[in-house]
């Protein structure tokens, strides 16, 4: 079911809404007051604490998950249109207790300093290679455009997405899942 469907959308008393959608790959129910973002659900009823609140006006990308696996700006998606709707979040991307391929280039690159930006850029950059598995420089830096970083200048950011995209990313972390 595609995200705000409605089919399973309730209204409930004093505006709270009730939707179901899955989340990291689990099946959730989550009620909630009516008018919080995506991103405010994700943090305050599921406790997704990863996807960060950021401007809160769409522009720095700091609270970018994947729904329905584009990349959104959470602060900027309803909760209520997500019903029936697939979000994955930075919490998302592990398999299991191992890191993807992307975290770990991200941590050997030394891709994060102060770390507030590092998750939207993760799950931004693993849409851009869930889709395109080997991009150039400059797609990733396009992709990335929207994600705002005031520590790395960046170079690590790239440098990082494009180990995780190289020869050998799966192997490196025995994994066995694609980036």
């Amino acid at each position: 079911m595609k995200a705000g469907t409605g089919a399973r959308r309730h209204r409930g008393a004093a505006g709270s809404a009730r939707i179901a959608l899955t989340v990291n790959g689990e099946e959730r129910d989550v009620v909630f007051a009516g008018s919080k973002s995506l991103l405010e659900v994700l943090r305050e009823d599921l406790a997704l604490t990863g996807t960060k609140h950021g401007c809160e006006l769409g522009e720095c990308g700091a609270c970018a998950v994947l729904l329905d696996g584009r990349p959104v700006l959470s602060c900027l998606v309803l909760g209520v249109e997500c019903d029936g709707a697939s979000v994955t979040t930075v919490e998302g991307l592990a398999v299991g207790p191992e890191l993807s391929a992307l975290q770990a280039a991200f941590a050997d690159a030394g891709a994060a300093q102060c770390g507030y930006c590092t998750p939207g850029i993760l799950v931004t950059a693993q849409a851009l290679l869930a889709r395109n598995p080997h991009p150039t420089r400059a797609e990733i830096a396009e992709a990335l455009s929207g994600n705002l970083c005031r520590c790395t200048g960046y170079l690590q950011i790239f440098e990082a997405v494009e180990a995780a995209a190289g020869p050998g990313a799966r192997r490196r972390r025995g994994t066995g899942q694609a980036t």
